[in-house]
């Protein structure tokens, strides 16, 4: 796919590794709307449309796809809520179920986005490297990514000649970590010190891998690792 002169919605655009996938886009000569539920937060991005809905308001996402559709390029990395961690038997279930609002999402998202994607448009989902190797605490996260990267394989065959992969980060350093610069820099040591890449990704690392699967018309139904060798270590 040429980017250039593309339309492309961007789901969790207006901070981290959508973004980072935003201003790449745009970079490329992509007509590009950001889509969160605080779009405020970005600031004014000059020549990008902000717009607020939450992923999982199946309502607002219609009306939202009405509005801006047709598109070409449909690419989610909202998270949809808060994320349980720690052990599993002792983790409130509340907190676990909770967890897949990032899911229910980004189903949503394809669901009521798809109908108004051009024919040979492209779809991206952003997972996590847990799903393919969760360490302790992870289950709830391992759990939603994979997941995710099950039900792109299930609809690619119903979505074709339209595509959709999955683009899987390590520890990436994002606003998610906190605003603590000190205690950030700590934690994002500690997780990646035995990575085979011993350090944090950056979001402009994965925006790459996201415009890559964006770009390239013989990928479809796959999970591409950002990860700095999280699965291998």
């Amino acid at each position: 796919m040429e980017v250039k002169g593309k339309k492309a919605l961007v789901f969790g655009g207006t901070s981290g590794i959508g973004l980072a996938t935003v201003m790449q886009l745009q970079a490329a000569g992509a007509e590009v709307v950001a889509i969160s539920r605080d779009p405020s937060k970005a600031g004014d991005i000059p020549g990008v449309t902000l717009r607020g809905c939450d992923v999982r308001d199946a309502d607002a996402l219609t009306a939202l796809f009405q509005a801006e559709g047709p598109f070409d390029i449909l690419i989610s990395a909202a998270t949809g809520g808060s994320r349980a961690a720690g052990p599993f038997l002792t983790m409130d279930m509340a907190g676990f179920q909770g967890s897949f609002d990032k899911l229910w999402g980004y189903t949503n998202v394809v669901r009521f986005g798809a109908e108004h994607l051009s024919e040979h448009g492209s779809i991206v989902l952003v997972s996590g490297a847990p799903a393919r190797r969760a360490k302790p605490g992870q289950a709830a996260i391992a759990a939603v990514g994979g997941a995710v990267e099950q039900f792109s394989r299930a609809i690619a065959s119903e979505l074709a000649p339209r595509r959709i992969n999955v683009v899987s980060p390590g520890v990436i350093d994002t606003p998610m970590f906190g605003n603590d610069a000190e205690a950030r820099g700590k934690m994002l040591v500690g997780a990646t010190g035995k990575n085979l890449i011993p350090r944090a990704g950056t979001p402009d690392e994965v925006a790459k891998a996201i415009v890559f699967a964006v770009e390239n018309d013989f990928v479809t139904g796959t999970t591409i690792e950002v990860d700095g060798g999280w699965i291998l270590s």
